[in-house]
């Protein structure tokens, strides 16, 4: 056992999580747990392939969703996986010092930060002041929504929304513009499926 790994490109990187995600979804995980040969290795460095932005609900562990194991994934987990001071140093350690091909932004069905978003934005709910302080960065990518929609479908409209602001947002940032250019990065969005367990990559429906 080593701990170099062969470095996977971007699109290795996102075959990966799609067939993590389906071992996932048919009961097929292959790690329940580690041995600690395994992390005896990864104490002496981390190759994650891929960086995930996710929201911090409970149901949504990217680690298990992909069926990923210990040192494969780079995980920042906010409310309403939102951008801010904090969110964009730690991805920015993560393209300068880990070389992550991959970055996903993974929202999720259900969200409660893109919901209390839109309570905000069109219904003048009023909430905590760090809460509110949260939700200033989601409210901009809901706000031009139909909000005489349906609340389930208005809910799921604004949190695949809120995926593509955040990736837009990280796409014009001058780091991700180079490492595109270049070739060596890949950032897309994605919505996870509560009830199925699936990963939704919104790539794909363009």
């Amino acid at each position: 056992m080593t701990t170099a790994q062969p470095r996977l490109d971007a699109g290795q990187a996102l075959a990966r999580l799609r067939e993590g995600n389906e071992r996932f979804i048919q009961g097929r995980a292959r790690f329940p747990t580690v041995q600690k040969e395994v992390l005896a290795d990864l104490a002496k460095g981390q190759q994650p392939f891929a960086t995930i932005l996710g929201c911090s609900d409970s149901r949504v562990p990217p680690e298990l969703v992909f069926d990923a194991s210990f040192g494969e994934l780079f995980v920042i987990r906010v409310a309403g996986n939102v951008l801010g001071p904090s969110i964009l140093g730690t991805l920015q350690y993560a393209g300068a010092h880990l070389h992550t091909p991959l970055f996903v932004v993974l929202g999720h069905e259900g969200c409660g930060a893109v919901e209390a978003a839109i309570g905000s934005c069109f219904h003048g709910a009023r909430h905590q002041s760090r809460i509110e302080v949260l939700l200033e960065g989601i409210v901009p990518a809901i706000e031009g929504l139909d909000c005489t929609l349906p609340a389930d479908r208005l809910l799921r409209k604004a949190v695949e929304a809120n995926v593509r602001h955040t990736v837009l947002s990280l796409r014009q940032t001058p780091e991700a513009q180079a490492r595109e250019h270049e070739g060596v990065m890949k950032l897309v969005g994605a919505v996870y499926e509560l009830q199925t367990g699936r990963v939704r990559f919104l790539d794909d429906e363009a």
